[in-house]
């Protein structure tokens, strides 16, 4: 059975944490993590690094405290003012099951464009669910790009 990992991790001041060592990395997760229960009582178990960085110091770091590292694998580079329908050309023609889709909030249009990629994902014959849903829970490994392959 899946935990709730409703509540996921982005580190605490959003370094480069290729160059951080491990101690370095198990605090920005930590203290992410304490900031989050804080503030709506549920446990962080997700963690995805900042700039898409993983190496083994990373993820033996969030494994170390029980944390399952995510990572995404297409970009809709919203953060450089994209509108929805240059964010779909983007990522389009990459997308497959599996998909996890990088988007931030506070850009441009990303709000607002949301609806839009959503049913072009789903019209596409895609589902759109949860991270939760989507990550294997065991007998898997993390490559070096972060990604969760099936034992």
């Amino acid at each position: 059975m899946k935990q709730d990992m409703k509540f996921g991790n982005h580190s605490n001041t959003h370094p480069h944490v290729n160059n951080l060592d491990y101690e370095k990395n198990i605090k920005e997760i930590e203290d992410c993590s304490k900031k989050i229960e804080n503030l709506t009582n549920k446990k962080t178990t997700l963690y995805r690094a900042p700039y898409g960085e993983y190496n083994n110091t990373v993820l033996n770091a969030a494994e170390s405290i029980n944390i399952k590292t995510i990572q995404w694998n297409l970009d809709t580079l919203d953060y450089k003012g994209l509108t929805g329908e240059e964010m779909w050309n983007r990522i389009s023609n990459k997308l497959s099951s599996g998909s996890i889709i990088l988007s931030h909030n506070g850009t441009e249009h990303t709000a607002d464009s949301l609806e839009y990629l959503i049913n072009n994902i789903k019209n596409s014959g895609f589902e759109v669910v949860t991270v939760s849903d989507l990550i294997y829970d065991s007998e898997y490994y993390i490559d070096s790009t972060g990604a969760q392959i099936k034992k």
